[in-house]
């Protein structure tokens, strides 16, 4: 029996009681008791992940919740790449914040903030969202989950709209911009249904080929901008240096660490999953976009002098070079090149992981300084060092992380991601001959930014001598917010130590999961297929006749050398 079903089970009901908990429990135990619930959705998420990722496949039907049009939940690899990441985010972040809203620092959250009734009563279900849309198989059920996602985060976003009117300007733009990102799926994937002739996932595979081209052009552009909006990219990313930064630190992390994710999922999941794959232009688009973003969102961040909305700009960076990637992956399948194509998209969801890690640690040392001082200023802290040495500590090894320099973990992916460039550029054609040396350029350009920026954060917030009276009176957070930090700096370890085999074998089987059909157990008779399991054809998502069902992540010794070693882990 899959565990995959009791897991996502124990998590809406987890998730679901989170709501009147929040709502009716006194201010003394609200915190503690929806922090353990919040915590088991993220435990919960974490198993059936793992299970996904372990080769257990699951989908099922709930008829009675959308009854003109079904709901259709299934899971594969590739979904519990995502879960698995959002679980060990989530886990680590409710228990931080139970330490988050407990007394009252410089900051205290009280009854205004992160710790008020209405946003203890959305952060489980939240969080539950976050799980639940990688496990979504049909339109109508991604787009209800996407929805709720969307709304619980804006109102959780506006938890502090009492204490600071900028926080309202940011839920505006957040609303505005999730908003049309919804439009846009709504219009794309609803006409590709009509096409396709059904709305489940399963449909929309088995009906490509009665899709024409240009349909299916437009389909690509528009759920590419509404995802890329989601994850922060140019032209729509105006909402997360905004929104992040006025959200609750808490809620910062798992916007930063785990919501712009799902924008990465989608875009491959209805790019190489549902619709096959495409022409080299939908790839050079998606290309276009990442590397904008990840060069504006680091020279934003090196200017921001705001610890928080530095960090929101690091989260657009990083997400661009995420996307950078999943376009490479494109472009090389295309080109009919699928072990690059399977290793740069390997690289960019190992780097979703990594990144995933080191900024939810980062946002959460952030929040701890927030906390301590009330400050988010970099001009009006230093000195913490010496008051709030275990935070600074973590937040050197989550900015450690972010400047993709060994030893930290964000290092592999970053230079996985650039050698797959270096070697796309043995790759015949014009296009790719002009585009790989820029994005080259671009990973080199944001890696050297990033060093810059995180040098700057940590010498000027945590080192020198303190310059407000806030940052002198600075005191160690809670234990309970140390404890949850602590459990992000071994996700940390944890990806470096072990990148090779588990993260990066993890990584590998999400990048086979979209690029081919998978076979889910049949919600009545036990198994059924949804398309088999052949290679994929030409224009689909891996060109030519090879499958990706051997690829696996280059050994260490590659990795560490850069050589190429042709070495792949069994």
């Amino acid at each position: 029996m899959s565990l995959i079903p009791a897991a996502l089970e124990t998590a809406t009901t987890l998730g679901v009681a989170g709501a009147p908990a929040g709502l009716v429990l006194p201010e003394r135990v609200r915190g503690a008791v929806v922090g353990v619930l919040t915590a088991g959705v993220g435990v919960t998420g974490v198993a059936a992940g793992v299970a996904a990722l372990g080769g257990s496949l699951w989908s099922a039907d709930v008829p009675g919740l959308l009854p003109l049009a079904g709901t259709y939940l299934a899971v594969d690899a590739l979904s519990g790449l995502f879960m698995a990441v959002a679980g060990v985010v989530v886990a680590a972040v409710a228990i931080y914040g139970i330490g988050y809203v407990s007394g009252h620092g410089a900051h205290g959250e009280g009854s205004h903030g992160l710790g008020s009734r209405g946003a203890q009563a959305l952060l489980p279900l939240f969080a539950l969202t976050l799980i639940l849309v990688p496990a979504a198989a049909s339109v109508s059920t991604f787009l209800l989950l996407w929805e709720l996602m969307a709304l619980t985060s804006l109102l959780l976003v506006r938890a502090e709209h009492r204490a600071r009117p900028a926080v309202r300007e940011a839920a505006v733009w957040y609303a505005v911009t999730t908003h049309l990102g919804l439009v846009l799926l709504l219009a794309g994937l609803s006409a590709y249904a009509a096409q396709a002739g059904g709305e489940t996932f399963a449909d929309l595979r088995a009906g490509t080929a009665a899709v024409s081209p240009a349909l299916r052009g437009l389909v690509f552009v528009l759920t590419a901008v509404a995802f890329t909006s989601k994850a922060g990219l140019v032209p729509l990313h105006a909402w997360l240096p905004r929104a992040h930064p006025e959200a609750p630190s808490a809620v910062s992390a798992l916007m930063s660490a785990t919501m712009v994710n799902l924008g990465v999922y989608g875009l491959v999941r209805v790019g190489f999953d549902l619709l096959g794959g495409g022409p080299a232009w939908w790839w050079l688009l998606v290309m276009v976009m990442g590397g904008l973003s990840a060069v504006y969102g680091i020279l934003q961040a090196a200017m921001a002098s705001d610890l928080k909305r530095l960090l929101a700009y690091s989260t657009s960076e990083n997400m661009g070079l995420v996307v950078l990637g999943v376009g490479a992956a494109g472009l090389f399948a295309h080109a009919g090149d699928t072990a690059l194509a399977g290793l740069a998209l390997a690289a960019a969801l190992l780097h979703v992981v990594n990144h995933s890690a080191f900024k939810a640690l980062l946002f959460g040392a952030a929040g701890s300084v927030l906390r301590a001082t009330g400050e988010r200023n970099l001009d009006l802290l230093g000195g913490l060092r010496a008051r709030m040495p275990v935070t600074a500590g973590l937040f050197a090894l989550g900015a450690l992380g972010a400047v993709a320099l060994p030893p930290g973990n964000g290092f592999i992916s970053e230079w996985l991601l650039l050698q797959s460039m270096i070697h796309g550029l043995a790759v015949p054609g014009v296009t790719v001959a002009i585009v790989l040396p820029l994005a080259v350029a671009v990973i080199a350009l944001s890696a050297g930014l990033a060093a810059a920026v995180f040098v700057k954060a940590l010498g000027v917030g945590f080192f020198a001598r303190p310059r407000a009276e806030q940052a002198a009176a600075a005191k160690e957070s809670p234990p309970l917010m140390l404890a949850g930090m602590g459990l992000l700096a071994v996700l940390c370890a944890a990806c470096l130590a072990e990148t090779s085999p588990r993260p990066a074998r993890a990584s590998s089987k999400a990048v086979r999961a979209a690029s081919t059909p998978p076979r889910f157990p049949d919600r009545a008779t036990g198994i059924r297929p949804v398309i088999p399991r052949t290679p994929v054809a030409a224009g689909g998502a891996l060109r030519g006749s090879a499958t990706l069902d051997q690829l696996e992540i280059p050994t260490r010794r590659y990795l560490i050398s850069g050589a190429w070693e042709g070495q792949w882990i069994n």
